[in-house]
C-alpha cells in the first residue's frame, strides 16, 4: 500500500482560504452533534420536534445551535410554512446530500481500521 505524499494529499487545499475553511469546516462536522443531525435529516424534511427526539441526549440550545450552523454554512435548509400556528422544518441541502458520501467512507474506513486505532490507544495509556 502507498502513503499520499503531504503534498498530494494538500493538492486540492493550496488556497490558504479554502485550507482555513476546511480546518473550520472539520471543527463544525466533527462536533459531537452535528453527523447525528445530518442523520436525523437524511430521510428529507423534519420538525425541529423530531430531530430532537432522533438525537437522543441533544439539548433544545445545542440543537438550535446545530441547525443554524449547518444553514449559515448551506447544508440544511430551514422552511417556514405560512400556517397556524407556524410549521417550521429543515432539510439537507443538495450540498448538504453531498456530505453522506464522504462521511459513509469515513464510518466504512472506521469500520476496516476502527480496532487497529483502539489497540493501539490501549498500548500507550
Amino acid at each position: 500500500m502507498t502513503t499520499p505524499s503531504s503534498e498530494t494529499t494538500l493538492s486540492t487545499c493550496r488556497d490558504d482560504d479554502l485550507r482555513q475553511l476546511l480546518r473550520g469546516l472539520l471543527t463544525t462536522i466533527g462536533d459531537k452533534w452535528t453527523l447525528a443531525v445530518v442523520a436525523a435529516l437524511v430521510d428529507g424534511e423534519q420538525r425541529f420536534t423530531v430531530i430532537q427526539r432522533r438525537v437522543a441526549g441533544i439539548s433544545h440550545r445545542m440543537l438550535t445551535k446545530t441547525l443554524r450552523d449547518l444553514e449559515r454554512d448551506g447544508l440544511v435548509a430551514r422552511s417556514v410554512h405560512a400556517e397556524v400556528p407556524p410549521r417550521v422544518e429543515y432539510a439537507l441541502t443538495p450540498l448538504g446530500r453531498t456530505l453522506l458520501e464522504p462521511v459513509d467512507g469515513l464510518a466504512r474506513w472506521v469500520e476496516e481500521h476502527g480496532h487497529t486505532v483502539l489497540r493501539r490507544r490501549a498500548t500507550h495509556m
